[in-house]
C-alpha cells in the first residue's frame, strides 16, 4: 500500500478525541488499547494526533499498550490555559491520571514534549515509571528570530480560505518532497519512505501537522517562549529510568542536549543515532524500538 494512503487509515484509527477536565484544567486526549498506559506527549506544531503517532512508532506491532495519548495545552482541544509552563502541563498531566484511575505510567516525550515529561518525572517520582524522550528539548533551546517569523507566518497562511489545505495537499501528493526538509538525504529518506511501517508514520506526522495547522499555533508560541527561559538541563532530581534518543544530525533540538541531560542524569542512557536527523525515530525506527524495550518492557 502506499505510504500516503496508509497514512490517512492511521491517522483514521487514533480514537475519537475525550475533552476530561482535571482540577488542573481540562486536557484533550485519545486514548485506546489494552495494558500498561503509555502517556504519550507530542512536539512543536502537534497535537493528539501526533502523540498517538509516537506512541505508534516507539511500539512493535505485537505489543499491546493503553494509549494516553494527549493534547498539550494551546494545540487542538486543550485551552492553553490548563498550563503555559512544564511544570504546569506536568501537574495537569497528574490530575488526568488521578480521573483515570491510574497510580503510575511511563511516558514517551518528542522533541517539544521533552520539558513537561521531564517535569512530570522530577515532580511525580512515584508516578512515572520510565521516559523515552525521543529528539527531546531537555534545556534551553531559543529560537532563531528568523525561524519564529517563519512560524507566524504559517499561522497566517493556514488560517486562508482557499490555502490553508495547501501544505496538506502537497504531502499527499509529494510525500519525498515534503519529508526532503526532514530527512535530507536521499538514500535515508528514501529508506524510510519504503519502509512499510516507518514511512506510513513519517507521512502520517507530516501530514498531520498540516492539518488544522493554525489551531496548533497558540501551544507552539507557546512553546518557543517558554523553552527560551529553560534552565541549561532540565534532568536534575529524577530518579526515573530515562532513555534520550537523538540523531547526531539534529538541526532543531541540537545533539548537545542529549549529550548533556546523560551527563548530569546517573539514570539517563544517550542513545545517539549517527547520521540522523530529528526524524531518528523513523529512520532508525527498527534500533529505537529495540533500545526503548528497556523503559518500555519493565515491570511496573
Amino acid at each position: 500500500m502506499h505510504p500516503v494512503a496508509k497514512a490517512d487509515e492511521l491517522l483514521a484509527s487514533i480514537p475519537k478525541p475525550r475533552f476530561i477536565e482535571t482540577p488542573r484544567g481540562g486536557l484533550s486526549c485519545a486514548i485506546g488499547g489494552e495494558g500498561p498506559p503509555l502517556l504519550a506527549l507530542h512536539g512543536i506544531m502537534g497535537g493528539l494526533d501526533q502523540s498517538w503517532l509516537l506512541a505508534r512508532a516507539l511500539l512493535p506491532l505485537w505489543q499491546e499498550r493503553r494509549i494516553i495519548a494527549v493534547a498539550r495545552p494551546g494545540y487542538p482541544g486543550t485551552p492553553l490555559a490548563t498550563g503555559r509552563t512544564a511544570e504546569a502541563q506536568a501537574h495537569a498531566y497528574a490530575a488526568l491520571l488521578d480521573v483515570l484511575g491510574l497510580k503510575t505510567v511511563q511516558v514517551a516525550a518528542f522533541s517539544g514534549g521533552g520539558p513537561s515529561a521531564l517535569a512530570f518525572a522530577r515532580l511525580y517520582p512515584e508516578r512515572c515509571r520510565g521516559l523515552v524522550l525521543v529528539s527531546a528539548c531537555t534545556g534551553r533551546l531559543e529560537t532563531q528570530p528568523a525561524a519564529l517569523a517563519g512560524l507566524e507566518r504559517a499561522g497566517v497562511f493556514a488560517r486562508l480560505p482557499g490555502l490553508n489545505h495547501v501544505p496538506a495537499w502537497l504531502v499527499r501528493h509529494w510525500p519525498d518532497t515534503a519529508a526532503r526538509g526532514f530527512v535530507p538525504d536521499d538514500r535515508q529518506r528514501a529508506q524510510v519512505l519504503a519502509d512499510p511501517q516507518a514511512g506510513p508514520l513519517l507521512t502520517a506526522l507530516l501530514l498531520s501537522s498540516c492539518l488544522a495547522m493554525g489551531d496548533r499555533m497558540p501551544g507552539t508560541l507557546n512553546d518557543v517562549a517558554e523553552f527560551a527561559n529553560l534552565p541549561p538541563c532540565c534532568g536534575t532530581g529524577i530518579a526515573a529510568p530515562v532513555l534520550a534518543v537523538h540523531g547526531t544530525a539534529d538541526g532543531i533540538v541540537p545533539l548537545a542536549q542529549g549529550l548533556s541531560l546523560a551527563d548530569q542524569m546517573p539514570t539517563a542512557r544517550l542513545l545517539a543515532l549517527k547520521g540522523a536527523t530529528h526524524m531518528a525515530l523513523f529512520t532508525h525506527i527498527a534500533t529505537v524500538r529495540r533500545e526503548a524495550a528497556w523503559i518500555l518492557d519493565a515491570e511496573g
